[in-house]
């Protein structure tokens, strides 16, 4: 009612009716490019993240698989975990020993289960994760991982503990 009764308004603008709507589509095209922009960024961002918690997770299993094989009673031999159970309360000895304090569940996956890489004896002897997703990190990876580089998908980063062989003795 009140731009009707400017006259200078008609007048200036009359000839020019719709571009408001033309304004507001365009607004609305930049606001979906610039979302979709920032979904990209965001996936990204979480993509990351959990990649960082797998080789948190895969790390902390590995360490706890290497502890109970190494912490084997007096008189029995070194063996691997029958389950990751195991890693919690180990049947080994008559008093708790903990390994770990929690099974992690995998990160990369919604059920969170592990693949299991098993020995001779089936034993667990470490974990892997079973998401064929491919990895964004690809380089960078610490010393004992650095086999993850160039990996297809995250199930090709296996956490192993391999036991450290004994050492030779010296000749003299």
């Amino acid at each position: 009612m009140f731009l009707s009764r400017c006259w200078w308004l008609n007048s200036r603008y009359g000839g020019q009716r719709g571009f408001t709507y033309v304004g507001a589509l365009v607004l609305v095209v930049v606001t979906g490019i610039a979302l979709t922009s920032a979904s990209t960024y965001w996936s990204t961002i979480v993509k990351r993240e959990k990649e960082e918690e797998l080789l948190f997770r895969g790390d902390r299993l590995r360490a706890a698989i290497g502890s109970f094989y190494e912490s084997a009673p007096s008189g029995r031999a070194n063996s691997y975990p029958s389950s990751l159970e195991e890693l919690l309360k180990d049947p080994r000895f008559p008093i708790l020993k903990r390994h770990i304090r929690k099974i992690y569940r995998d990160p990369m996956t919604k059920e969170g289960r592990w693949g299991l890489i098993l020995d001779s004896r089936g034993g667990i002897k470490g974990v892997f994760s079973l998401s064929k997703e491919i990895p964004a990190k690809q380089a960078g990876f610490p010393k004992e991982y650095s086999h993850f580089e160039n990996a297809k998908s995250y199930s090709d980063w296996k956490f192993v503990y391999v036991p450290k062989a004994p050492p030779k003795p010296s000749k003299k």
